[in-house]
Parts: C-alpha cells; sequence; structure tokens
C-alpha cells in the first residue's frame, strides 16, 4: 500500500503588498428641501460626517484619505513599488534566508532584488522586509515572482515560490503628423490624448531632435518678456481629451547645404512626455524615433529665398530664388521666363547660368509685375539642362499679393 507523505507546512511567510498612494474620499450627497417630509434630517446629517468638507457638505470631494482597496491599475511610464515581507511565523531560527524578485514580461525577466546577499538567521517572530521599484517600460502581463530558499534547524533546505500576476495598460494615445513648409522647414504636430479614468497635469511635453533638426516649439505666446502657455495655468488633460502640441524643425546649417543629405526616410526625433497622476505620481513616457519621408524634389531644386507679401499693380519687383542640384551629376543650365496672363517677368530670358555641381546651389534675383489685382501665382520658370536637353518646368512658385498703387495727391 503506497502511503502519501503530507505535505510539509513552509516556516516562514510571505506577504507582497503594492506600494500606491492613497485618494481622496469621496461621498454622495443626500438632500432634499426643508418642505419635504425629512425636513433638515439629511443636511444636518451631512453636517455631522466627519468626511465631508465643512461649509460645503454638498460636495462629493471630502478632506479625507482613503487607502487602496484594491491592486489597481499600473499604466506604462509609472513606476511600479511594491513591499515585499518575509516572517518567521514558526518557534525555530531559520537560517540562510535569500528572498529574491523577479519581473517577468513577455520579452525579458528583471531582477528586481535590493541584495543578492543571504541574511544569516531569522529568529521568532523576526521579518526580512524589501521594498522594490521598477519603471514600467512595456504594457501587457507581467508576472512578479517572488523566490524564498531557507535552511531548517535540521539542515533542511526549503524553497517556495509565489507568483503575482498584472495588467500594465497605456496611458496615452499619441499621434503625429508632418507637415512640409515651403522651405525645408518641417512642422510636427503631437496629438496627446488620456485614455485613463482619472485626469492628468502634463509637466512636460518636449520634442528631443534629431542631430539633422534644430527645433522650436510653438506651444506658448511671448507677452513681454514672459512666455504663457497656450493651454493655460493649469495644464490639465481630463479623461478622453486631447491635445494638440506643435514644433516646427529646422535643418541645421551643415546639413541644409547638402541637398543630398535630407532624402528619402529621415528621423526626426523623438517625443518625451511628463506627467502627474492623483497626488503626484509621476509618469514619463518617451516614443520611438519618429520618422517623416522627405519630399522628392527631382534632378533640380528651386525655392524662394525672399519674396514681397504685398507690390503694386504694374510695379516691378524683386524675389530671390535658389536654384539647388539635387542630382548625382553636374549640370548646365539656361534659365527661360515665360510670361502669364498675369505675372510678366522682367530681364533677359534663355540666360546662361554655368555648370552646377552635385548639391551645389546658385543664387538669383529676378524682377517682374503683375498687371492683375488680387492674390497672383508665380509661374513660368524653365531650366534646361544642355547636357542632357532635359527642361524642368516650375509653376506656383510662390504667391504675392497685387494692390492698385496709391494715387498722388495733387
Amino acid at each position: 500500500m503506497d502511503v502519501t507523505q503530507p505535505k510539509q507546512e513552509h516556516l516562514l511567510a510571505l506577504k507582497v503588498m503594492r506600494l500606491t498612494k492613497p485618494t481622496l474620499f469621496t461621498n454622495i450627497p443626500v438632500t432634499c428641501e426643508e418642505r419635504d417630509l425629512p425636513g433638515d434630517l439629511f443636511n444636518q446629517l451631512m453636517k455631522d460626517d466627519p468626511s465631508t468638507v465643512k461649509g460645503a457638505e454638498t460636495l462629493m470631494l471630502g478632506e479625507m484619505l482613503t487607502l487602496p482597496q484594491n491592486f489597481g491599475n499600473i499604466f506604462l511610464g509609472e513606476t511600479f513599488s511594491s513591499y515585499i515581507s518575509v516572517h518567521n511565523d514558526s518557534h525555530q531560527v531559520v537560517k540562510d534566508i535569500l528572498v529574491k524578485a523577479d519581473l517577468q514580461t513577455s520579452s525579458q525577466r528583471l531582477n528586481l532584488s535590493a541584495s543578492s546577499a543571504a541574511v544569516a538567521e531569522l529568529k521568532q517572530d523576526c521579518c526580512i522586509d524589501d521594498v522594490i521599484h521598477h519603471e514600467v517600460k512595456e504594457i501587457g502581463t507581467h508576472i512578479l515572482v517572488c523566490a524564498v530558499s531557507y535552511t531548517t534547524q535540521t539542515g533542511e533546505k526549503m524553497y517556495f515560490r509565489k507568483f503575482f500576476k498584472f495588467q500594465v495598460l497605456k496611458p496615452l494615445d499619441v499621434k503625429t503628423k508632418f507637415y512640409n513648409a515651403e522651405t525645408d522647414e518641417v512642422f510636427l504636430e503631437a496629438q496627446i490624448q488620456n485614455i485613463t479614468t482619472s485626469p492628468m497635469f502634463m509637466e512636460k511635453v518636449s520634442l528631443e531632435p534629431s542631430i539633422m533638426y534644430n527645433v522650436a516649439e510653438l506651444n506658448a505666446v511671448n507677452q513681454g518678456e514672459d512666455s504663457v502657455s497656450t493651454f493655460g495655468s493649469r495644464t490639465y488633460l481630463q479623461p478622453m481629451d486631447t491635445r494638440q502640441y506643435l514644433y516646427c524643425l529646422k535643418p541645421k546649417q551643415e546639413f541644409a547645404e547638402k541637398a543630398g543629405v535630407i532624402k528619402g526616410v529621415t528621423v526626426i526625433g523623438k517625443l518625451d512626455i511628463v506627467w502627474k497622476t492623483n497626488l503626484g505620481e509621476r509618469g514619463r513616457l518617451q516614443t520611438s524615433q519618429l520618422q517623416r519621408m522627405a519630399p522628392g524634389y527631382g534632378d533640380v531644386r528651386v525655392s524662394l529665398e525672399t519674396i514681397p507679401d504685398t507690390v503694386n499693380l504694374e510695379e516691378p519687383f524683386d524675389i530671390t530664388c535658389k536654384i539647388t542640384n539635387c542630382s548625382e551629376r553636374t549640370m548646365d543650365l539656361v534659365l527661360e521666363m515665360c510670361n502669364t496672363n498675369s505675372i510678366h517677368w522682367c530681364g533677359v530670358s534663355g540666360r546662361q547660368l554655368g555648370k552646377l555641381h552635385p548639391t551645389s546651389s546658385l543664387h538669383l534675383t529676378l524682377t517682374l509685375l503683375s498687371s492683375v489685382q488680387g492674390l497672383q501665382t508665380v509661374s513660368g520658370l524653365r531650366l534646361t539642362d544642355t547636357f542632357l536637353k532635359r527642361t524642368y518646368e516650375y509653376d506656383d512658385i510662390a504667391q504675392v499679393c497685387v494692390v492698385s498703387s496709391k494715387i498722388k495727391e495733387n
């Protein structure tokens, strides 16, 4: 007959508790008018309730704090803190106690124990305490594995472990859009939505640019010497609310001068977001490197350096163009200027611009006038590469507002 040995009880007890800040106590106010049957009973009960705010008893928010009643939610970017306690429930002295805490994620296993050294002995009713911290950087299922090993008085080595599973949720929904300006500037719009159930205080939302760009934040308005946020003095983001942040990126001089560098997919940078929730609990997220597809300009790029906003009707005005060779070969260019119904070019058409080497640029000052009032489009530039007999047409280069000339008073 087989005899099954009873399972030996462990001499040590393991307790694991999550450390989190309390919340403000809320109550549901119950009141009525004095002419109703209860009279002033409900109002008096609320005034006697120690959890209400004196003078504002009908507010749901109280002055007391509530300790956490459950594990709660853990969001990506927050710091997970836990209290681990090993208590000697027996009447023996236990030796060589080793407590180990690991966090298992979907991609890695992390050791969170503050010390890897074993405790020599643990007397009756004594305990070993440890507090672990970990900044959560992955969403999904996490498992906290707590293992305890020790030696009894008889020299028997004992071992047990416990598992604590929890989910890490995403606190923010971040969407980005890129807008390419006429120049090499790039505008980044970041839409940030709070998808938690509690308000957030947005402490910082900044863009860390790549080595190719300088960044300017467009989320504040200068008022004298002070800079005032466009979102006001209290930058709270309520649940399910969305806020847009705008940034302007401009290539650094050493990269802007090289036409062939900013092509194809380029790295813009990454967003750094810091927020606080509840009673000051901090969270931080950094996006992966943001990338955008640089616009293609073909073999030759024509961009405007200077142009007036407003010009007078039938009066010449100057514009400055920048012509850049974006190809990998030398070009011999000829400039032709074709008039349109409203725009008339002044100067010699068909002039030689000379040879332009790869990634090189040249600046041209051109004169033109408009014969029609209103918002007019500058068009009609033609560049011909005499080497390949290829012509490049440039229309809709820019727009200018044409107004009538002021009549001189006699």
